[in-house]
């Protein structure tokens, strides 16, 4: 997935190694999210593109917010907020802390060594300097601190492994306005990324220990024409990432060798887009760019990507029919295996070939269709990759090293239903997936022992769920009282190596709000309300098993006030 702020890019080319949030989602304002055949201005990610659009001060005058909360498992997560405007300016800010006994998803059904606290702050800043010019400024701060979860087993050995990481972001923006149709935005940013895995304790054969530190610069921008039936949108983007990875094996027993590396690499990636949405008529829109990438980094790579689709409204019955075609390039991480690393792995039967980036291809077709105050919509999706990411350990150290591999689809359908608001108070949304996630041919990049796949036929990867259903009903009660009820299913993640499947699980999750005057709110939040305990997966990630969390309820205290 492809993650922006306000527009402007957060980029982060690693794969399974952090854990924790960007920032606290207090700050959100809402999201917007793109799925299936999006613009060629958004790359480079075939399962979604989030706009996260933050709070600006707009919405506040003078005002400052304190949240607090307590739940069990020692759980709080507290915020301090603050904002304000004028007809040119606008600012608002927060610090934020959060701690818990249940941090990452246990390995067995107790709850051990787990955990959790974390630090961040977040500011936003706009300002009108023309009514053509206007600057926007947003920057973040987070440090999260985890415990990985033990097995009974673990813990008795004395196994104490922490998680720290750190990100911060900047962006900033300058959207001018040349005239009533054309818009141009030039938008700088700055990522900083650190994850550091630390193991602690004996009873294993090695301790682990994987530091890596990312820094991304980089700018992109855009200009938007409208002019008679066209929306036309031209750009560049570009950053270019420094890593530097540390990564120590040091093995409990004195008698065997224990191995340290560290690594400085670099790396860029430059993107050009052009597209059209063209209205010949207004029950038809159609849609075509091309997005050209280009990477350097261990090896190098170009891509040009088409993007097509189209959309046509059904007269007098008001049904959408839509459909698209699109092709995606997704750089590879930088990360290598080299010296005594190498050698240990060369030692058992294993290599490392470079990591080329994936290459995608999707179709999407759908209807949506509006009657009486309902709409149900209905998506048929197919994705085929080569250089499918994915991830995989080294052994028994709990480091984890990207892949790719040959070849894998990903198809299904997708269906939801939004009702209207019966009685002005209560209205729901159901939404239902089933799909197939599958994988052919043998490891392309990563490390590898070259052994070639058992046969020439699909196999089903570690995150087929065959069917997810999710009900949310939403009703706002008398005297300024809400409550909402989310219902949801999942029929299994693959056991082990498949291709059966885990069992089902049905969770329910339950929340009460009210607001006291202009002021005060109260909300009272169970999760997994009746407590169900189950295998969620056993796929290679931290501690390779994950039970789903027990039952959380946590109450949360919400105070405005002018400054």
């Amino acid at each position: 997935m492809s993650w922006m702020v306000d527009g402007v890019p957060v980029p982060n080319t690693n794969i399974a190694s952090n854990v924790g949030p960007q920032f606290d989602p207090k700050d959100i304002d809402y999201i917007e999210v793109q799925r299936g055949g999006y613009s060629a201005e958004y790359g480079d990610r075939t399962f979604g593109v989030f706009n996260v659009v933050t709070r600006s001060g707009f919405e506040r005058n003078r005002e400052a917010e304190l949240v607090a909360s307590y739940g069990n498992f020692n759980t709080t997560n507290d915020q301090f907020s603050f904002g304000t405007h004028t007809d040119r300016l606008a600012y608002y800010g927060s610090v934020n802390a959060t701690r818990s006994d249940l941090g990452l998803e246990t390995p067995v059904a107790e709850v051990i060594h787990d955990l959790t606290s974390g630090v961040g702050g977040f500011g936003s800043l706009i300002f009108n300097s023309t009514p053509h010019d206007q600057l926007r400024l947003t920057t973040s701060l987070r440090s999260d601190h985890y415990q990985i979860p033990n097995t009974p087993d673990d813990q008795a050995s004395g196994i104490r492994d922490l998680e720290r990481e750190r990100d911060a972001f900047v962006n900033f923006s300058w959207i001018h306005t040349a005239s009533p149709g054309l818009l141009l935005t030039v938008s700088p940013y700055y990522h900083f990324n650190r994850a550091n895995y630390q193991g602690f304790g004996g009873g294993r054969p090695v301790i682990p220990e994987d530091d890596r530190a990312s820094h991304y610069a980089g700018a992109q921008t855009t200009l938007a024409i409208v002019k008679g039936k066209h929306n036309a949108k031209l750009g560049a983007a570009g950053f270019v990432e420094h890593e530097n990875s540390f990564l120590s094996l040091t093995a409990t027993d004195p008698a065997e060798t224990s191995l340290a590396q560290r690594e400085q690499l670099w790396g860029n990636v430059a993107s050009l887009f052009v597209e059209d949405q063209f209205k010949p008529a207004p029950w038809l829109t159609l849609t075509g760019g091309v997005r050209l990438t280009r990477f350097a980094g261990s090896l190098s790579e170009t891509a040009a990507d088409p993007r097509v689709g189209g959309t046509l409204r059904l007269p007098k019955l008001g049904w959408l029919l839509r459909g698209t075609y699109s092709r995606f390039y997704q750089p590879p991480p930088l990360a290598t295996v080299s010296g005594p690393l190498l050698d240990l792995a060369v030692s058992q039967g294993f290599g490392f070939i470079p990591l080329r980036g994936e290459r995608d291809e999707q179709h999407e077709f759908g209807l949506t269709i509006p009657l009486h105050g309902w709409v149900t919509d209905v998506t048929n999706f197919r994705t085929g990759a080569k250089n499918f990411f994915d991830h995989d350990a080294l052994g028994n150290s709990n480091i984890f090293f990207p892949l790719t591999l040959e070849r894998a689809r990903i198809h299904g359908w997708e269906a939801s239903v939004r009702s209207p608001r019966f009685f002005d108070r209560l209205h729901a949304r159901l939404a239902y997936s089933h799909q197939f996630v599958e994988a052919q041919g043998g490891v392309t990049g990563g490390l590898t022992d070259f052994e070639p796949p058992p046969d020439a036929g699909y196999f089903l990867l570690d995150h087929d769920q065959r069917d997810t259903l999710s009900t949310t009903l939403f009703i706002d009660l008398p005297r300024r009282t809400w409550a909402s009820l989310v219902v949801a299913y999942g029929s299994g993640f693959l056991d082990g190596d498949g291709p059966s499947h885990l069992p089902s699980h049905t969770t329910a999750d339950l929340a009460l709000g009210k607001s006291f005057g202009e002021q005060w709110s109260v909300q009272v939040q169970a999760l997994n309300l009746a407590n169900r305990r189950y295998m969620l997966d056993n796929s290679s990630t931290f501690g390779g098993t994950h039970f789903a969390n027990p039952r959380q309820i946590a109450l949360e205290l919400r105070y405005r006030f002018h400054m």
